[in-house]
């Protein structure tokens, strides 16, 4: 585990200052906000104007969509509260258009949402170049009330899988995910995004490619579904960890294992991905690293779609842990640890002793 230098410690308080960092309290406001602005939708939206002239209930629109609208625009950006943003800024903005003229509004929806993706994810880039340390996506749980945020199973995206979209370019992102995971066709995908067909498969093979060497697949989550399993060899995990088992982890790590972790600058964690079994091994056994994590209550739940660890302390939740499983299901190939509290803020409530 890394300690922060003196220099460090100030990268650290330019990068904030340089990104006006929200607090996650602020988050929090944000949030009711949105929640406040959903609730109040039904009555706007009966009252429109602009939806009696089309003849189109965008009240059902919105109740039908918001979840794919949502389901894309997070997949896109790995960021709950940008993605809702996005969501939110369509469905407003789709108040004041004539609808009766589109001819399929899932399309047209995906079209809207990733193009609007796309441009917050060009200026994420830029501030993620000086992020402090290895930047994570943030995660979803499955039993979190808020409909938006809840994917279906059958269409959850493992957490391992949208670390590894991170490798695209925000475009080879956009084409990749709308045609393997939203199953749109080339024609379809260039008239969202203003591409000839041809360039979009030349994106698509490209993003094939860059993705090809990773042995995590988009639907891993559903090949390996036995919970049972996974649930045991988590409680292993835990039990190796709290007590500082060097045979039993060793067990269960891959020889190439990777470990990232996400602090952002505002809790100690590794500035690099720690790379091989032996030093991810001298890491979780070493009594010096994780003396808080293993203080607090590990609990597994369903992350994007499959099991995973959640840390609490006093009913906060103040880490998680994601596995990416072995190609045989057996082991652990590389574990995802997210400890920055703006990442978690928007799951803070959920979590009760």
């Amino acid at each position: 585990m890394s300690t922060p230098s003196r220099d460090e410690e100030i990268r650290t308080q330019q990068v904030r200052q340089s990104q006006q960092v929200v607090q996650p309290q602020q988050i929090v406001q944000s949030r009711q906000s949105r929640q406040a602005w959903q609730s109040e939708q039904t009555g706007k939206i009966q009252g429109n104007g602009a939806a009696e002239q089309t003849g189109m209930d965008i009240d059902a629109l919105y109740r039908n969509y918001r979840t794919y609208a949502f389901s894309i625009a997070y997949r896109m950006l790995g960021v709950v509260s940008d993605a809702e943003d996005v969501v939110q800024d369509w469905f407003t903005e789709i108040q004041a258009k004539d609808m009766m003229e589109i001819r399929d509004v899932k399309a047209y929806l995906a079209k809207g949402i990733t193009n609007r993706s796309l441009n917050v994810l060009r200026s994420a880039r830029k501030q993620r170049e000086v992020y402090v340390g290895e930047w994570l996506p943030e995660p979803l749980v499955a039993d979190y009330d808020s409909p938006e945020r809840i994917l279906e199973r059958q269409d959850a995206i493992s957490y391992a899988y949208l670390v590894m979209l991170e490798r695209l370019t925000p475009m080879e992102r956009a084409v990749y995910l709308l045609r393997e995971v939203f199953q749109y066709d080339y024609y379809a995908i260039s008239e969202m995004l203003g591409k000839s067909e041809s360039n979009c498969r030349k994106i698509c093979s490209r993003a094939r490619q860059s993705l090809k060497a990773e042995a995590v697949r988009m639907d891993d989550h559903a090949a390996s579904n036995n919970e049972a399993a996974q649930r045991a060899l988590i409680e292993r995990f835990i039990a190796a960890f709290e007590r500082y088992q060097v045979e039993e982890m060793l067990e269960l790590l891959a020889e190439d294992a990777v470990m990232i972790t996400d602090g952002g600058g505002y809790t100690r964690s590794a500035i690099f991905p720690i790379i091989s079994r032996k030093r991810v091994l001298a890491l979780l056994t070493s009594p010096k690293a994780f003396k808080e994590l293993r203080g607090w209550k590990a609990v597994v739940t369903e992350v994007n779609g499959e099991l995973n660890l959640i840390f609490k302390k006093e009913g906060q939740l103040k880490g998680m842990l994601c596995f990416q499983w072995t190609s045989e299901a057996n082991g652990i190939q590389n574990l995802y640890l997210l400890l920055n509290p703006q990442k978690l803020s928007h799951l803070q409530t959920d979590w009760h002793e």
